[in-house]
């Protein structure tokens, strides 16, 4: 099968298109035929040594994707050979992957294969952090941080679809404007998400920035509000005061989407409940750019320029394509 690997860190001229044997779907799994892979900020951190968690090259990239079953290993029941699926797993820059069967949903019918290669990680990551850590509930106000990222759209629907006033917080005007344009007011700064909270701050913070940011999530917090950090794309330490949370008894949730299903997280009841959404058209997946396997270096160095508005996609084909919309 082709595929791309890291062969040692570095820039994205490290990573190399080239061949490996067919992966065998062992007990519990399921071989997939992958249709696209995501691109993902974490796969950048990787590549470069940057990541907390990366293990050593050579290795093979990618973490989510969607593709049609293959077959399926022992004890797996409720995946069956040609059904359309999208999951998490690993070494997905591949044309094949194994993938565990709990990490699996089954796509509707009206959901694209390429759209829902985009999926699996920056939704969960959405849907998880929103419903299950901060227990948002409808009129309270969220604020999103890097809100024109794949998980800042992801984040934006869901607290929107959930009755919340959402502000998206991105770098310039013209990616708070877009990411707003999924349901919530644009900002770009301290001082307006202050003015837009009339002073009061937000009930829900979502951090998907680290470094100063969190610090900037502490202080826009309200009394009895909830923090969720789920990243530190900064690379930089978070200088905090902690007289900006504790007299408001804010609580502070830090989530990790590998670790959690390493100590048992099954993604598969929310990834069908994410998909049965998308499908009916409540959620949107803006995909920016389609390239090529051959072409993840490239896809490398567009996510790196921090332009990107929601995904960049790696697909099967030879046809690079660049678009806004989805599903």
């Amino acid at each position: 099968m082709r595929v791309v690997r890291i062969e040692k860190f570095g820039g994205p001229e490290v990573l190399v298109p080239g061949e490996a044997p067919d992966p065998v779907a062992g007990p519990g799994q399921v071989l997939v035929r992958l249709a696209a892979a995501s691109v993902n900020r974490a796969d950048v951190l990787i590549r470069s040594g940057a990541y907390h968690r990366a293990r050593r090259p050579p290795l093979i990239p990618g973490m989510d994707g969607a593709g049609t079953v293959v077959s399926v290993g022992e004890g797996v029941t409720d995946v069956l050979p040609g059904q359309r699926v999208m999951g998490l797993g690993r070494e997905l820059y591949a044309e094949l992957a194994a993938i565990p069967a709990g990490h699996l949903a089954v796509l509707p019918d009206e959901v694209d294969l390429t759209v829902a290669a985009a999926v699996p990680s920056v939704w969960i990551t959405a849907w998880y952090c929103l419903h299950r850590l901060a227990g948002i509930a409808k009129g309270e106000t969220v604020v999103v941080h890097a809100a024109a990222s794949g998980v800042g759209t992801a984040a934006v629907q869901v607290a929107a679809e959930a009755g919340a006033r959402v502000i998206a917080v991105a770098g310039t005007r013209e990616k708070a404007a877009w990411a707003a344009s999924f349901g919530a007011v644009p900002a770009t700064g301290e001082e307006e998400v202050a003015a837009l909270t009339d002073g009061r701050g937000a009930d829900v913070v979502i951090d998907a920035v680290g470094g100063p940011v969190f610090a900037q999530s502490l202080r826009q917090v309200a009394y009895g509000g909830r923090v969720v950090a789920l990243a530190n794309v900064a690379l930089e330490p978070s200088l905090i005061d902690t007289r900006d949370f504790y007299p408001k008894n804010a609580t502070i949730r830090g989530f990790q989407l590998t670790n959690l299903m390493n100590h048992g997280y099954v993604p598969r009841e929310d990834l069908q409940e994410i998909a049965a959404r998308i499908a009916s058209g409540a959620y949107r997946v803006p995909i920016e750019a389609r390239f090529p396997l051959e072409q993840a270096a490239e896809a490398h160095r567009r996510l790196e320029q921090r332009t990107t508005r929601g995904k960049l996609v790696l697909t099967m084909d030879s046809v690079p394509t660049s678009m806004y919309g989805g599903v």
